[in-house]
């Protein structure tokens, strides 16, 4: 009878996904099945010389050897550990594959290894370099003798530089364990670096170094002159005598510059507190003082680059797993049409959860990603020449806690190309930007955004920038609440929409932002034809700022020649022709316009409660089109302004003063899951 019910509701499950015969393959995969048997769904009293299979690669080898058009992969619950990524390319093309957990049982698609056989620390060599307390609660384990001997490696990561898988991590509780600092939590200060210096050598002003015994693989991570812009440098020596720390090249993003800040890591003598490890990668040995007792929960360490990885393949499905531990990126989708990623869990992740780079009406829907060491989701695709949409998208997830790694410009959203859309997405905790924007014709609509540039100054929740040709996409009906720098880096603050070096023809049309922003909730950093309609601004220290940098001091940047490359790009997509001439009639004619100055943009029809409506320079002014707009210092009428409920009631003095403006439908807003 339980065979009857799973094979019905394995039917409901096939039809949602639209196969044309309504009877598709099953294969069946199984933590207790064996790759040698053909995969089928065993009977209640089968004997064990045949049934399913063990791993997704040797159901994909029977689709393949078998030629099947449509299929479906039930796996049923259990931890699989993964030695290498399903790997689907356009030899599968023809096949129409949707892989699930059968009946929705729980199923971990592990990256790693467990460890196991973990034992007190006798060596007194270590033990002389752990500090008194961590000695009697560090714990060891010999991966190589339980066969792990790649160990990867740990790289100049950060702003500028390559996105490298990371080195192996450990894992313990389902979360990802912190490879051994100084200090454990926040930053020290850069005091000095020698006149002259162009980079390699500055000092510090503590004792701490004292200690350490061995420098040779000590690394470390800073904002080291922008904070905006962080990296991970590898120390060549310290000299404890002078507290003189010299780097491996390449130095530190933007070179090294006094009261900047940054930690130590991968430190044997710094696993001083619970949660902490260190690999001897000459040994072998992996040493790790877990938060909890040991036999609590299982330690996983990563292992292998990628989960899924699917270029040139069509109609594929990814549902309802739990995918972790991988050392890169979870899941890569390359040139694909109609895969979907849904209802996943995606967490303990190296680089980025899912990346889709070209092809049409590719998504990720419904997922939950969180602790990933470069972003979450990047979308992009579609025909930049000739304005074509791929139709790719991320919709209904929940991102959050993302870019442990590398801080700036791994946001929970990247996007590229031409037609993307980012939808009722629930996004939070992120230490820079949430959505990174480039290119045209995107929507972003419906999500929610807060406490994201916690770790970043000069920042925006939402940012694209240095690009007169990057037009057309429409940010509405958000809502954006409780953002602001990192706490000690006030000095440029951060924005919400931040429309950086004269990145123009945006629509920001329906938004709320709510305590949103340090500096200001929109900014047009110098750029054209921006339009700011109907949204609602509470507590923002500005709604809209709008400065003339083009004209000022990024005049130098933005001119013909300069190193924002403004000409070029406009140049290089033909914008005085079609498709782009017709698409942004402003653009074709911008030359002939001082195209350095903030014209053409609009702030019209907004509400500013208790927030200074619009900054801009005097003299420039009269190049914003002002209208409708409606300010106040008292409550305008919110249903709920205490709970965050800001609907207009129907007898808002808003409405009444502001014929114009449209309700912004605000229930709507953030995850809309079933």
């Amino acid at each position: 009878m339980k065979t009857v019910i799973r094979l019905f509701l394995l039917f409901l499950c096939c039809s949602g996904f639209g196969f044309s015969q309504g009877n598709p393959t099953e294969l069946y995969v199984d933590v207790d099945g064996n790759d040698a048997w053909s995969g089928a769904l065993p009977g209640p009293n089968a004997a064990r010389t045949d049934g399913p299979l063990v791993t997704l690669t040797a159901a994909r080898d029977k689709i393949r050897k078998q030629e099947i058009k449509e299929v479906v992969m039930s796996v049923r619950g259990g931890d699989y550990f993964l030695t290498e990524p399903l790997v689907l390319t356009s030899q599968d093309a023809a096949s129409k594959i949707l892989i699930r957990p059968w009946n929705e049982e729980k199923v971990r698609l592990i990256a790693g290894r467990e460890v196991k056989g973990f034992t007190s620390v006798r060596d007194s060599d270590i033990l002389k370099r752990l500090d008194p307390e961590a000695r009697k609660n560090v714990l060891q384990a010999d991966l190589k003798a339980q066969g792990i001997t790649d160990f990867g490696e740990i790289k100049n990561r950060g702003f500028g530089r390559p996105t490298y898988p990371a080195a192996l991590e450990v894992f313990f509780q389902d979360r990802p364990m912190t490879l051994a600092r100084w200090p454990n939590e926040g930053w020290i200060k850069i005091d000095k670096v020698p006149a002259g210096q162009e980079g390699g050598k500055f000092t510090y002003k503590e004792d701490r170094p004292d200690r350490w015994t061995q420098t040779e693989d000590i690394w470390m991570h800073g904002f080291w002159t922008q904070d905006w812009a962080d990296s991970y440098e590898h120390i060549k020596s310290i000299d404890t005598a002078t507290k003189t720390i010299e780097t491996v090249p390449p130095h530190g993003v933007y070179g090294y510059t006094p009261d900047h800040r940054f930690y130590f890591l991968n430190v044997l003598e710094e696993l001083d507190n619970p949660g902490e490890w260190y690999l001897d990668r000459k040994t072998g040995i992996l040493y790790f003082w877990p938060p909890a007792p040991i036999s609590s929960h299982r330690v996983f360490v990563s292992t292998i680059d990628s989960a899924f990885s699917i270029e040139n393949c069509s109609d594929v499905t990814i549902q309802g797993f739990t995918i972790e531990c991988t050392r890169g990126t979870a899941v890569s989708l390359k040139n694909c049409q109609d895969v979907r990623i849904a209802d996943c869990t995606i967490r303990d992740i190296g680089n980025a959860g899912v990346r889709i780079s070209g092809g049409r009406r590719n998504g990720v829907s419904g997922c939950d990603i969180y602790e990933t060491g470069d972003g979450g989701i990047g979308l992009s695709g579609g025909d930049t020449a000739h304005l074509i949409p791929a139709g790719n998208y991320a919709e209904n997830n929940h991102v959050h806690h993302y870019s442990r790694w590398c801080m700036t410009y791994r946001p929970a959203v990247g996007v590229g190309g031409v037609g993307q859309r980012v939808s009722h997405n629930l996004i939070h905790d992120g230490p820079h930007n949430a959505i990174q924007l480039g290119g045209n014709d995107h929507i972003i609509e419906y999500n929610e955004i807060h406490d994201v540039c916690t770790e970043s100054d000069d920042v925006g929740a939402f940012y694209s920038g240095r690009s007169w040709a990057d037009r057309g996409t429409i940010i509405r009906y958000n809502f954006f609440h409780h953002i602001h720098s990192a706490a000690e880096q006030y000095r440029h603050g951060s924005r919400v929409v931040y429309l950086d070096d004269a990145a123009s023809g945006f629509t920001i049309h329906g938004n709320v932002f709510y305590k949103a922003g340090s500096l200001c909730a929109v900014n047009i950093g110098g750029g054209r034809d921006n339009i700011v309609t109907n949204n609602i601004f509470i507590d923002c220290k500005h709604g809209v700022l709008m400065d003339a940098r083009g004209v000022k001091w990024a005049k130098q940047y933005i001119s013909s020649g300069g190193g924002w490359h403004m000409y070029e790009k406009i140049k290089a997509v033909n914008y005085d022709q079609p498709p782009y001439s017709t698409r942004y009639p402003k653009l074709a004619t911008i030359l002939a316009e001082e195209p350095a100055e903030p014209r053409g943009n609009m702030v019209s029809h907004n509400l500013a409660v208790r927030t200074n409506l619009l900054n801009t320079p005097d003299g420039y002014r009269n190049l914003v089109e002002m209208e409708g707009n409606f300010s106040t210092d008292q409550d305008p009428g919110f249903i709920n302004e205490t709970g965050m409920d800001f609907r207009l009631k129907k007898d808002s003095v808003a409405l009444k003063e502001m014929s114009s403006f449209t309700s912004i439908p605000f229930d709507k807003i953030g995850l809309q899951r079933k």
